[in-house]
């Protein structure tokens, strides 16, 4: 008899008839463990169970027989993890893709919402009501992992992070405590919440969320170049961005545009106002700079939150696999030389790297009150990301081998990373300023001293209460002194 046999027939008596659980030994636990994985570059890892709650007891009932079995416990949200980070060995799997709340105060416009909601769907229904909330771009991110980890949503260089719009959470602890944080009830989770990643030391229920008024005139403008003018095209848009309208994003991306066959350069702008006449006045300035020769163009045209989900959807498919990394790149680097190469080498069609201008919102400080008190504090005027897509399993070594030599040359202008699109058994490096790590990760092992729940995947799966490191790649190398370091 297997393990998984034996607990579930000792547990089964403990367990409400109806509890969701599904044993490893049964028939749908494989689709169960994978099924809304997002990524196809699938793990093997394998909980000894997967819990898809409904209610909120399900959760508290599952802490309870993850320390009667003395396992750990793994949460998905949306499943759109590039690590898979929700899949663990040694864990039971609760899955909340099955638990929905959706409760909006008319009054306050504020709304809680369970974590797996997702970006398209939240919106979807916000819209009706006319307000909005600063998702993540890709429609099928849901929030629980998006804002735990900061949330770079939309318009995020002037309208801030996604998780500063988070007023509270509602939680249950590694000892099936249910709790509501706030800024003035519990606050170092509440602030914890903001910015801590897969390693929150509790399993989010409900977020509390500040939503906004929908605007009604979205328009884009695009300028798509061919690789020779990679540098004057990158450089204008990185000159324009700090002193640009504050209600436009602004996003460069190196991809192979849908209808062409060879890698370009594009500049995009997507700016949120209420009438057209303020939307073209928005990207005017745009327009009227743009240096020449690029191959294709389009000026303030309409378009909409769900519009850019599908083109979000287009740019990020599913049934792929994908290996991602990031950086924040310093402030005085050579952006434009340290992107070159991965925009000039990208390893398949449907792969892109991406930057996101982050001035003026990097700007922000700690010091002065402009910056939030929460978890999240790393941050740099350039967002580097890239994203590597394919479909066939014999690409796997190429695509990721391509990603880590992009990463160990551009690395030395890194201040850190996103943890959004980072794996941590990949490449360890910065997440947080100094003292809000170290802050952190005292509030785990203050919520989750026995490690209960699973935190940050790192390679062998073996930060467990210690957390991440939070220092650089080469910094775990060498000590201060020359000598190696101990960590």
């Amino acid at each position: 008899m297997s393990t998984e046999q034996t607990l579930s027939i000792k547990y089964a008596a403990s367990l409400p008839p109806s509890f969701p659980i599904i044993w490893r030994e049964e028939a749908h636990y494989e689709k169960a463990r994978v099924g809304r994985v997002f990524n196809y570059r699938r793990p093997a890892r394998f909980p000894i169970a997967v819990v898809e709650a409904t209610t909120e007891k399900h959760i508290v009932d599952t802490m309870r027989l993850a320390s009667e079995i003395g396992c750990r416990v793994a949460v998905r949200s949306g499943g759109h993890s590039w690590a898979v980070w929700s899949v663990r060995d040694d864990s039971i799997l609760i899955d909340l893709g099955k638990y929905h709340e959706f409760d909006l105060d008319d009054k306050t416009n504020v709304l809680k919402a369970s974590p797996s909601t997702t970006g398209r769907l939240l919106n979807t229904l916000l819209s009706a009501r006319g307000l909005m909330f600063q998702s993540g771009h890709c429609p099928e991110v849901a929030v629980g992992g998006f804002l735990l980890q900061g949330g770079m949503g939309w318009n995020c260089r002037t309208w801030g992070w996604s998780c500063e719009k988070v007023l509270a959470v509602d939680v249950v602890t590694a000892d099936g405590r249910q709790l509501y944080c706030d800024k003035s009830k519990n606050r170092d989770l509440y602030w914890a919440a903001r910015g801590s990643g897969p390693g929150f030391p509790a399993v989010v229920t409900r977020f509390h969320l500040q939503c906004i008024p929908a605007y009604t005139h979205m328009r884009s403008s695009g300028y798509i170049y061919a690789l020779k003018d990679y540098r004057k095209a990158f450089e204008w848009a990185i000159k324009i961005t700090p002193d640009f309208d504050a209600d436009t994003e602004i996003v460069c991306v190196g991809s192979t545009p849908p209808g062409m066959s060879e890698t370009h350069f594009m500049v995009l702008f997507v700016t949120f106002k209420n009438n057209d006449k303020e939307a073209r006045a928005a990207l005017q300035s745009a327009q009227d700079t743009a240096p020449p020769g690029h191959v294709v163009s389009w000026f303030a045209s309409e378009t909409s939150l769900p519009l850019q989900y599908d083109d979000q959807h287009a740019a990020n498919p599913s049934g792929h696999r994908y290996a991602v990394d990031n950086s924040y790149i310093k402030n005085d680097a050579d952006i434009v030389s340290v992107m070159e190469k991965a925009v000039t080498t990208l390893p398949s069609s449907k792969s892109f790297a991406l930057w996101y201008g982050m001035n003026p919102c990097s700007r922000r400080s700690t010091a002065n009150g402009t910056f939030p008190d929460m978890a999240l504090s790393m941050q740099s005027d350039h967002y580097f990301a890239t994203y590597a897509i394919w479909e066939d399993e014999k690409d796997d070594s190429r695509c990721q081998s391509w990603i880590k030599a992009i990463f160990a040359e551009a690395q030395v202008h890194s201040e850190g990373s996103y943890l959004g699109d980072a794996d941590f058994q990949v490449r360890p490096t910065r997440f947080w300023d100094t003292e809000q790590g170290a802050r952190l990760m005292a509030i785990r092992k203050k919520y989750d001293p026995q490690g209960r729940i699973a935190g940050y995947l790192d390679a062998g799966d073996k930060s467990r209460t210690d957390g991440l490191a939070n220092v650089h790649e080469w910094e775990m190398e060498k000590g201060e002194n020359g000598s190696e370091a101990k960590l």
